[in-house]
């Protein structure tokens, strides 16, 4: 073990203090708050509003198309600028965002603006602005460190739904934006004091590192039949889990299941999500990367194949496991694999990209599942089932990838896997 292994494997190591203010900020993040917590306002707001479950969720999608247009854009800020300033005013304008729900008129137009608004900076708040930061603090420990920080969205998952859920039975619909809004502001304060990329020494001076070392340029990357596989197994994904997601409470209170039990069982798929991206973390520091993406992609589509036939809690809550240890963890292994394949010089670019990606495939799948509902009037199983066969299509592309990687003695690919000691 080199020396910066071992550095890093020491509790005291400064790079873990960053990981934690990060786990805190991705916890308190639009990752765990908006998917998770989206399905528990559809009913009050169809009651208060009458408003169409396809226009509702058309807010969602509204939100993931911002995305997908403004990651790129954060990408290129991160790249160029100590993360605080980006992440930062992006917390702020995301729980003011979140708030301001609470007062909802019956215009729908409102609703969609602050979507809107929550879309154009979710990024900032969420892993993708962290992930950055994470990489200059560590190289041995990549795998675990960024599966850490992405543990704060699983256990945001299991807190957040069953507290908002409290709030909206309790004091309703209007109580449950305002909670959200204040717990979009709990990461501020760590991001503020410790998240910084690693110190870099220049001359005598030792500065900020935000100009990374090593990498391809975007044109080499984008020429890369890698980069273009890992798109296509992100929209796959997305359109599984986001069109599964978004409506899992409903699913599941249609299927004669109670609104307590919808809300555990979306705690459960986060809860699941904290052990497989752990267990991932620590894997894809020692074996394929790619075989470890396939199965996981097996186990959310045989996770989604049980959701859609769900009528008891127990098989609710078995499948909300299996899609969370399944597409929970994917989004570990997508870092790992754009700091390996292209290094760190254009790193955030890259993966806004892939979330570009990520908001396509997001977009549609709820839109998909709220469209069918409205035309039949009910959730039913095939609806559900379409999209496992969505989530086989991405493990199917995920093989594509490692038979890419396993082939790059031969020449396939324009951009060689780079050193994770760069």
């Amino acid at each position: 073990m080199n020396a910066a292994a071992s550095e890093e494997s020491r509790i005291s190591y400064p790079g873990w203090g960053v990981a934690a203010a990060a786990f805190v900020g991705v916890m308190t993040s639009f990752a765990p708050i908006v998917p998770y917590t989206f399905s528990l306002f559809l009913t009050p707001l169809h009651a208060a509003f009458g408003w169409k479950r396809e226009a509702m969720t058309g807010t969602f999608a509204l939100a993931a198309i911002t995305v997908a247009l403004v990651s790129p854009l954060i990408g290129m800020l991160l790249d160029r600028f100590p993360p605080r300033r980006i992440i930062l005013p992006s917390i702020a304008v995301f729980a003011v965002a979140l708030a301001s729900l609470s007062r909802l008129g019956p215009d729908i137009r409102r609703f969609y603006v602050t979507f809107f608004v929550l879309g154009l900076v979710a990024n900032g708040t969420a892993q993708f602005a962290y992930t950055r930061t994470i990489l200059t603090w560590f190289r041995r420990h990549r795998g675990f460190a960024l599966a850490l920080i992405l543990t704060g969205s699983g256990v945001g998952s299991i807190v957040i739904p069953p507290v908002t859920q409290w709030a909206i039975a309790t004091h309703g619909w209007r109580s449950g934006w305002l909670l959200l809004g204040g717990i979009a502001v709990l990461g501020f304060p760590l991001t503020a004091l410790l998240v910084r990329n690693k110190p870099a020494r220049m001359g005598e001076r030792i500065v900020e590192e935000h100009v990374p070392a090593a990498g391809v340029s975007v044109r080499a990357a984008l020429a890369s039949a890698a980069f273009w596989l890992l798109c296509g197994i992100t929209v796959l994904s997305a359109f599984s889990e986001n069109g599964l997601v978004t409506n899992l409470a409903a699913i599941l209170t249609e299927h004669g299941l109670s609104g307590r039990s919808a809300a555990l069982a979306l705690s459960v798929r986060g809860g699941a999500g904290i052990v497989g991206r752990l267990g991932v973390g620590l894997l894809i520091d020692r074996f394929s990367a790619q075989r470890i993406q396939t199965g996981i992609l097996l186990l959310a589509a045989v996770g989604t194949l049980v959701l859609a036939f769900a009528a008891t809690p127990a098989v609710a809550l078995g499948g909300a496991g299996l899609l969370g240890v399944g597409l929970g963890s994917e989004a570990d292994v997508l870092p790992y694999l754009l700091a390996r394949y292209f290094g760190r010089r254009h790193f955030s670019v890259l993966y806004g990209l892939t979330w570009t990606a990520y908001a396509v495939g997001g977009a549609t799948g709820p839109v998909f599942i709220g469209h069918l509902y409205d035309r039949v009037g009910a959730y039913r199983p095939g609806f559900i089932v379409y999209l496992a066969v969505v989530a086989l299509g991405a493990a199917a592309v995920s093989l594509l990838l490692r038979r890419t990687e396993e082939s790059v003695a031969d020449g396939p690919l324009v951009v060689n896997p780079i050193s994770l000691e760069e």
